[in-house]
Order: C-alpha cells, then structure tokens, then sequence
C-alpha cells in the first residue's frame, strides 16, 4: 500500500470513527432538538437502524408532549423498514392503544397487519398467528373500509384463510393415509360442518365417500350392508352436487360394486331384483360418465 492510500484509509477510519463517536453521543444525551432532527435524518437517507435506536431513547424524552405520537409512530415505522417485524409490531400495538385517534393511526394499524401477516407461519406449523393476525385485518376492514389498503388486507386474509383450509383438509387426510377410514370420514365431514366454503370441498366430499365405501369394504360381514347404505348416501350426495367432477367415473364404480356387494348380503333373491333392466339400464348410464 502506498503512502498516499494508507492516508487515505486513516482518514476514512477517522471520519467513520468521528460519525460514530458523535451518533454514540447523541444517542446518550438528552437534548432533544438535536436528536429529533438527526433521527429523522437518519430515517430519511435510510439508516433505519440508527433512526430507529434514536426515535426509541426519544419516546422517553417526548413523552406526554406534541412530538410523542410522530416518535413513537416512527421509531415502529424505522423497524419496520430494517425488517424487524416482531418489534414493529409491538410498537405499532403500543402506538394504536396510546394514540386512536392521531393522523398516523390508520397507517399504524395497517402495518401492524402487516407484521402480523408476515409472523404467520406455513400450515404445518402452529396457526395462532394466523388467527390473530385475521382477527386485526377483520377489525381494520371493520374500521377503515374504504381504506387504500383495504384491498390489499383482502388478499392477505384469503392467503391467511386459504391456509387455514388446507391445514383442515390435510389433517384429515392424514387420517386416510393411515387408512383409519372411520376417523378420516368424520374428519372430513367435520370441515364441511366447520367450514362449508373450505376451499377443497370437492376433494373432501370425494374422500368422505371413499372412506365411507372403504370402512364399508373392510368391516365384517354382518356389518356391511349398513355401511355400504352410508357410502351410498355420500355417494349421491357428491354427485347431486358435482355431477362433472373428474372424481365421478371412480366413485360411479364403487357406487355399482357397493350396490352387488348389498345385493350378495342380503340374499339372492335380493340380487336377482338388483339385476333388472331398471338397474342394467342404470349400470350402463354409469359407465358411460
């Protein structure tokens, strides 16, 4: 290194060595016009961090004064700019519970939405967040209707219930997998119940129908035409509701093999009566879907 450069290096170490000692001084002292005025302009060239320590030893200084609300609105929107979500929400909180009714209020209670939204996690996880951060975007959209970002806390509560739905669904279907048909035919039917607008529905309704003809096929004998009854009824409630679901032409084969398996339990003269033109004439209608 030359001589010219290594000066060039201590001066740069000094003045960077000069602008911390004098933020590190400013950051201690109590003289409020000098801070208030750097930490805004630390915010505004983009240094968040040194705005956002700076706005938080000032909420001691400004507290119960004009200047509280614009501090402590600023000191949350700093942390927020560096990403720091969890902390800007907490201040955010503390912001919209101290001042309801300041000109920064709205915009408070959106990002703190936004925080929330961005502390959810991804639906194998714990969901309280997801329903705590639904419960403050139902209440904002409650308060701000006609906000400018109503339609974006809209888009977020869909991703945010979406998620909800597929954990529901996914639940379930672990019951299926595990091949416990009985437990996975009420799980299913329990989401409907909960949630009839569950973003799977027709997946549900075709795996409350294939657990139902599943339990049915596994149970003893004696027990298998009350259940093949019940895959029935789920049977026809599926296709009263989509009849062009692509699930259709599997679930008209077990609808048939359900039907000779009720005929085989209750005798053949039962079966004989299943096996009239009115049935073959249904038979072939099935097949054809």
């Amino acid at each position: 290194m030359t001589f010219k450069k290594l000066l060039l290096v201590l001066a740069a170490s000094a003045a960077t060595l000069a602008c911390s000692s004098k933020y590190d001084t400013l950051l201690m002292s109590n003289d409020v016009e000098a801070k208030y005025t750097a930490a805004f302009d630390y915010f505004n060239k983009g240094k968040f961090r040194k705005a956002a320590n700076l706005f938080e030893s000032l909420s001691v200084l400004t507290s119960g004064t004009e200047r509280d609300d614009s501090v402590q609105y600023y000191w949350g929107l700093s942390n927020y700019k560096c990403k720091d979500y969890y902390t800007a929400e907490a201040n955010f909180a503390k912001f919209i519970n101290n001042f309801p009714r300041s000109v920064f209020t709205e915009e408070a209670r959106y990002l703190r939405v936004d925080c929330l939204y961005r502390s959810t996690l991804r639906y194998e996880l714990d969901q309280i967040p997801t329903y705590t951060a639904l419960s403050s975007m139902e209440e904002f959209l409650r308060d701000y209707p006609s906000s400018e970002w109503a339609g974006d806390c809209r888009a977020k509560a869909k991703v945010l219930n979406d998620r909800l739905d597929k954990k529901a669904f996914e639940n379930a279907r672990l019951y299926y997998k595990m091949e416990d048909y009985k437990a996975s035919r009420v799980a299913f039917k329990n989401i409907i119940k909960d949630d009839a607008e569950n973003i799977y529905r027709e997946d549900i309704l075709y795996y409350i129908a294939m657990s139902s003809y599943k339990y049915a096929k596994n149970s003893v004998p004696e027990k298998q035409k009350e259940r093949y009854m019940e895959f029935m009824d789920d049977y026809l409630n599926f296709i009263g509701e989509l009849p062009d679901s692509p699930y259709c032409k599997e679930l008209n084969a077990m609808y048939l093999r359900a039907q000779r398996a009720i005929g085989k339990a209750v005798g053949e003269s039962d079966t004989d009566k299943m096996k009239d033109r009115d049935f073959e004439k249904e038979r072939r209608e099935l097949l054809k879907k």
